[in-house]
């Protein structure tokens, strides 16, 4: 800043001329007003309205003849940031008035102080701005008096104060360093704190717009009428632009060239990104708030990721303004809404405040860099401001990526490169957070994106409660753009755009094929927990290694009671042999899902959860899982049984019906010798149990399957025995019912596994009078060999008479323990019955039989 001393000239005019440097706010001057060259420099001071100088660089000749307080005209010429001056002569009804600066020491060095800011209000690059009625040309003359009385002393109006953090002769440029910020929480806890100021300023601005009132600063103390401080009148300011601008995409395009004043721009509610901060200067400045423009770049409209911006110009205007003390940054146009470039019209937010993009209110510089870059880099206000080449090299990232306080931890570039056909993106979140993505491969001629997503096969996502994990396995060599999408978690509506990466893929290992997940997500669903899932015995996206036997068990931890149903899919695996290979079993705090994977390679299990007493609600999604079978296969015949149901071993249905103290608490059983016995206490008197025994054999069995099963049931224990005809699994189902109820209800169905190659012994044939207490304790097999002599021992409860009627009847005998016993022979009879005679009834019924086989028979 430079100050010159002339003759006295009163017909010259000033001297103008605009600052063209884009980007940077030009530095106030002052001026000569005569083209003499005998000009000295001199030192200014403004003190109670009187400007107080010291020549510099003069003559004694010069400083004697200059004594004469009446022989020297000053002027002083402030010139603006449109190019204009200010200009006040010497009728100006508030004059300043010249003194020298009395000192003992003469100083000849150029010196400015105490004159920091005070001349920057009228401040505004000159890039793309839309000129207004005040961007007339101001001039300021101050003419030196010798006497001056005090009642003329004029009164100076500051045009601004220095600003904290300004440096000397650069004003508006702040030198407060980020470890100095104030963080924008100290400035306003959260923008719902705006409402009642958001809700008058769209209601003003209506109302003002019904009125026709177009004048910017007219509408700046209308709708800033109810703010109680600079805070609260910008955000009002901010929510009108938002709410009243939309955006002329053909002006941004070039395809207008028109330029229009602000009041045509309100009036036509139109105006590219000058316009929006423009209008924000002069609305800014009419309530007393300190706002400049800012050009730059930005990641915006028309921006291409990976191409350099170093010979392109800047495309953007932003504002910063002063509040709180220091500089922050916003940006109503990108506030207000977004524009689709392929209808090329502009999308605008609208609706309620609500609405608007609250990221681009007073942001953080540090996350506002990310997507802006000012030609100024001084405005970046980071401590260490970062260069074009870093600013393009970073992921593109959305205000919903901050908003939702979430921190990419890899890769710290946009561009990626694979390593080894592979890549790993992960993002860190201090909330439970849904997230997705989609991956689209580049045409390797053209560049352009492919419409279709590359196959959800080639990515592996997981998410926690801390962030998600993104596995991607690009299919072939290429170039791919990876979108990542969040939402919080249990909130409607569609997910988020947060962040955009660049994917390069130079090599591809061979590797066996994923199976398809629409769900994106593999391990639990990030909204698991809000649907009752706790976690699960397995966590994150790596494969859930099978063991050898080609079986696997995913357990989720409930929070309440739930259904579920699974799906299971391979890329050779049908739909019917799919159900064959699950078996879930539901209990109060856990839901089971056995899996069998028939084929080597890898396999998809979702798992869809509702509430248990929700009846017919809709399932939802609790989890993807990817499974890894290495073994050969399995033999078909080794798969579950057809036709399971729901409730696989104990759970919430057998609680229910008062069944307890389970013996075997899995839905499968293993029986290495074929047999075995599955026991339970029921609490119910009334309940009345049946079993039943299924299987698909290759070899029809001698008997029924019904002859395999034997059902014992005492006071309150239950004891269900099973011996199997052959090797092979079988479905064990147990029912129960009530009276009156007519049928039964299928409570539990078990996995009867049996790897014994002998043939096992059938049960008798048990009839209706073998009731409730009734135990055989022998013989336990159902079939007998000619001509032998049998020991029969059975319990029979209110029973007068037992016998074993064959060729001919033996009466058994009760012991001391009630346990009725004797010796039978079977002769050459064809069958032998067991029967009694009963307290209530005087006729014999049978209770159950016995085959007798010829030796030549064979089972």
């Amino acid at each position: 800043m430079s100050f010159t001393t002339a003759k006295a000239q009163t017909d010259q005019q000033p001297i103008t001329r605009e600052n063209s440097n884009r980007g940077r706010q030009p530095e106030e001057t002052v001026t000569d007003l005569n083209s003499d060259t005998d000009k000295q420099n001199f030192d200014l001071k403004i003190e109670n309205g009187v400007v107080k100088y010291k020549l510099q660089n003069v003559s004694e000749s010069q400083q004697t003849s200059m004594k004469d307080e009446n022989s020297t005209k000053v002027s002083l010429i402030i010139k603006s940031h449109r190019g204009g001056s200010a200009s006040v002569e010497q009728n100006d009804p508030k004059p300043l008035s010249i003194v020298p600066i009395q000192e003992n020491v003469v100083s000849h060095k150029v010196l400015l102080e105490n004159y920091e800011g005070k001349l920057c209000e009228e401040q505004r690059p000159s890039t793309k701005r839309q000129l207004s009625a005040e961007s007339a040309a101001k001039s300021v003359s101050v003419r030196k008096r010798s006497t001056v009385k005090k009642s003329q002393e004029g009164i100076v109006k500051p045009l601004s104060a220095a600003s904290p953090g300004t440096q000397s002769g650069r004003p508006y440029l702040p030198a407060v360093s980020t470890s100095q910020r104030k963080p924008r929480k100290l400035l306003f806890s959260s923008t719902d704190i705006f409402s009642k100021v958001d809700t008058f300023s769209i209601q003003k601005g209506r109302e003002l717009r019904e009125q026709e009132v177009f004048d910017a600063q007219k509408i700046a103390r209308a709708v800033t009428e109810r703010g109680r401080n600079d805070v609260e009148k910008l955000r009002a300011i901010w929510i009108w632009l938002c709410q009243n601008i939309e955006y002329d995409l053909e002006g941004y395009l070039g395809l207008s060239q028109k330029i229009c004043s602000s009041d045509e721009v309100i009036r036509t509610g139109k105006g590219v990104c000058s316009g929006y901060s423009g209008l924000c200067v002069e609305m800014c400045r009419e309530v007393g708030i300190e706002c400049v423009e800012v050009s730059g770049y930005s990641k915006g409209v028309g921006y291409q990721a990976g191409h350099s911006l170093a010979e392109k110009r800047s495309d953007h205007e932003w504002n910063a303004v002063f509040v709180g003390g220091q500089w922050w940054l916003l940006d109503a146009c990108w506030g207000a809404g977004t524009v689709d470039m392929k209808s090329k019209t502009f999308v605008k937010r609208s609706g309620s405040s609500e609405v608007y993009d609250d990221f681009y209110f007073l942001t953080e510089p540090s996350e506002f860099i990310n997507s802006h870059f000012p030609d100024d880099q001084t405005w970046q206000l980071l401590t260490t401001p970062i260069s074009m080449e870093e600013f393009e090299s970073r992921p593109l990232k959305t205000s919903a990526f901050y908003q939702f306080g979430l921190t990419l931890s890899q890769p710290k570039e946009y561009n990626t490169i694979t390593d080894d056909g592979e890549a790993i993106v992960s993002v860190s979140s201090s909330r439970p957070l849904t997230f997705s993505y989609e991956m689209r491969q580049r045409d390797p001629q053209t560049g352009a994106l492919k419409q279709e997503e590359v196959d959800s096969s080639c990515g592996l996502l997981s998410v926690t409660r801390q962030g998600m994990k993104l596995r991607l396995l690009p299919p072939e060599p290429g170039a791919y753009e990876v979108k990542l999408f969040a939402r919080r978690e249990g909130e409607p509506g569609p997910l988020r755009w947060i962040c955009s990466l660049e994917l390069v893929c130079p090599s591809i290992q061979k590797r066996q094929a994923l199976p398809d997940n629409p769900y994106l997500n593999w391990g639990i669903a990030a909204g698991a927990s809000a649907l009752g899932v706790k976690g699960c015995n397995f966590t994150g996206e790596e494969a859930v290694e099978v063991d050898e036997g080609g079986e696997c068990k995913v357990i989720l931890h409930t929070s309440r009671p739930l259904m579920m149903v699974c799906e299971l899919t391979h890329h050779e695996l049908e739909a019917i042999t799919a159900k064959r290979c699950l078996a879930s079993q539901i209990t109060a705090e856990q839901l089971v899902c056995n899996v069998m994977c028939p084929y080597k390679g890898f396999y998809r299990l979702s798992i869809f959860v509702q509430d248990y007493d929700s009846g017919s609600g809709t399932f939802q999604n609790a989890g993807n899982y990817l499974l890894h079978c290495q073994s050969p296969g399995l033999n078909p015949n080794s798969l579950y049984p057809p036709d399971l149901g729901l409730w696989c071993g104990p759970g919430m249905r057998t609680q229910k019906a008062g069944l307890s103290h389970f013996s075997h608490t899995g839905a499968i059983v293993n029986t290495p010798q074929g047999r075995c016995n599955i026991t339970f206490h029921c609490a119910s008197p009334e309940l009345q149990i049946h079993t039943a025994l299924c299987a698909e054999l290759h070899e029809q069995a001698h008997f029924p399957l019904s002859r395999y099963v034997l059902l014992t049931f005492t006071d309150t224990k239950v004891t269900v025995s099973v011996c199997a005809p052959r090797a092979g699994v079988y479905r064990l189902g147990i029912y129960g019912r009530k009276p009156p109820q007519q049928d039964y209800m299928s409570l539990c169905d078990f996995i009867i596994r049996s790897v014994c190659e002998k043939p096992g012994d059938p049960f008798p044939c048990v009839y209706s009078a073998w009731g409730r207490g009734c135990v055989l304790l022998e013989p336990r097999t159902g079939v007998l060999a000619p001509q032998s002599s049998v020991s029969f021992r059975v319990r029979v409860p209110g029973a007068q008479r037992v016998c074993v009627v064959g060729e001919k009847q033996t009466d058994l005998k009760m012991n001391k323990s009630r346990v009725w016993e004797g010796e039978a022979v079977t002769g050459n009879a064809a069958q032998l019955k067991l029967a009694a005679v009963t307290k209530e009834s005087n006729d014999m019924h049978v209770l159950m039989t016995f085959d007798v086989l010829n030796l030549k028979n064979e089972l």
